[in-house]
């Protein structure tokens, strides 16, 4: 059975965040061992699954994770200060300088998400005069994994033609060692200068609460960060100069984060499991380019797919086509066209998959929502 994508891209988080770990506590060989295996998994991601609307963050990631690799390697003995030049260059790997092709139309449903985003970021850049009161800077994506707040995130810089900056635990916490609420710092002056220059900016943070997550054994570096983090983000609402600067945290453990944090994100939008109908839109998106027998019955499929996030509809539809190639090379040695994909192939698949979230899991974020929910 084939690997889903929600199963590979939580096993490079692990990495990362485990290379992170090793990273600052000075265990550089352990460090670089898990960055590479991180690399390994993300490279894995891109070659089974190329049309992955996340595989161009995911390639930003290995650039770099393998940059860390080749100054960790090389820099072993020298000290943090030499690692970290200051100059400011290192925020501008942080920067998508190419168009992520990820928007709205791309994202099946989450029509309410989508509409609270509009709201909050896409009306004010388009005509800020009609906001004399100001508009939310801040806002946190929160749901079961697997449903679409990373591709969201990315739709929505496209949808304003604005400027992507990427953070999460890994490229903080690793690439500036020691200093890192410092960098913090840089990352969102480099964003103001962006957005004088009449660009708007996504900050995103993704897994925040890896980042910025309250726990109990926690160093100082990890408090100074979330200090910094919040004083930044107070200061986007600085009176004088109304910046087109948003910061959009995803987490799939939000109740990780303190209620200080979690005020300054005016908006917060649960990203549930997908409906019936974002469930038909999704199967329509995913079959698109294939060959589907006359006995399969989107409506109906969707019906059987109650409870599956859409990572997991994506890896049952590229498993059932599986075993339509498989049958190809297996009875015909890989010539002419796979067949049709019948309701079959469908239903085995599904036989041997089950849901990635838990109905209590499910319970577990509407609970967390209806105390914190904020349209």
């Amino acid at each position: 059975m084939s690997q889903s994508l929600e199963y590979l891209e939580g096993i490079a988080r692990q990495y990362a965040i485990q290379a992170v770990r090793y990273d600052r506590e000075g265990k550089f060989d352990e460090a670089v061992k898990n960055y590479r295996k991180a690399v390994e998994v993300l490279k894995k991601i891109i070659a089974l699954y190329p049309e992955n609307g996340l595989n161009s963050v995911y390639r930003q990631w290995i650039k770099e994770y393998e940059k860390r690799v080749k100054d960790l390697e090389s820099l072993k003995l020298v000290s943090v200060s030499q690692v970290s030049s200051g100059d400011g260059g290192d925020v501008d790997e942080l920067i998508f300088k190419e168009k992520l092709g990820v928007s709205f139309n791309d994202i099946a449903d989450l029509e309410e998400a989508k509409e609270a985003i509009k709201e909050a970021i896409i009306y004010p850049t388009k005509r800020p005069e009609l906001f004399p009161l100001g508009w939310h800077r801040g806002i946190l994506l929160f749901g079961p994994p697997g449903c679409g707040k990373t591709l969201l995130a990315a739709a929505v810089a496209s949808e304003i033609d604005g400027v992507f900056i990427h953070l999460d635990a890994a490229t903080v916490m690793s690439k500036w060692l020691g200093e890192a609420e410092k960098n913090v710092a840089k990352v969102f002056k480099k964003a103001r200068e962006v957005s004088l220059s009449g660009k708007p900016v996504i900050i995103f943070i993704d897994e925040v609460d890896s980042l910025l997550g309250i726990y109990p054994t926690e160093v100082g570096g990890e408090v100074r960060v979330r200090n910094q983090f919040l004083k930044e983000m107070d200061g986007l609402l600085d009176k004088s100069f109304k910046y087109f600067i948003y910061v959009i945290a995803a987490t799939n453990k939000p109740w990780r984060l303190d209620e200080a944090f979690i005020r300054r994100f005016q908006k917060r939008i649960y990203i549930p499991l997908p409906s019936k109908e974002a469930r038909v839109e999704l199967l329509k998106l995913y079959t698109k380019s294939l060959k589907l027998s006359k006995d399969v019955d989107l409506e109906k499929l969707a019906d059987i797919l109650d409870g599956y996030t859409s990572s997991d509809i994506k890896d049952i539809v590229m498993a059932a086509h599986l075993r339509t190639v498989k049958e190809l090379f297996e009875k015909y040695r890989g010539l002419g066209k796979p067949r049709e994909i019948t309701l079959d192939d469908f239903t085995e698949v599904i036989r041997t998959r089950k849901p990635s979230v838990s109905k209590e899991a499910v319970k577990v974020y509407e609970s967390w929502y209806e105390k914190f929910k904020a349209l």
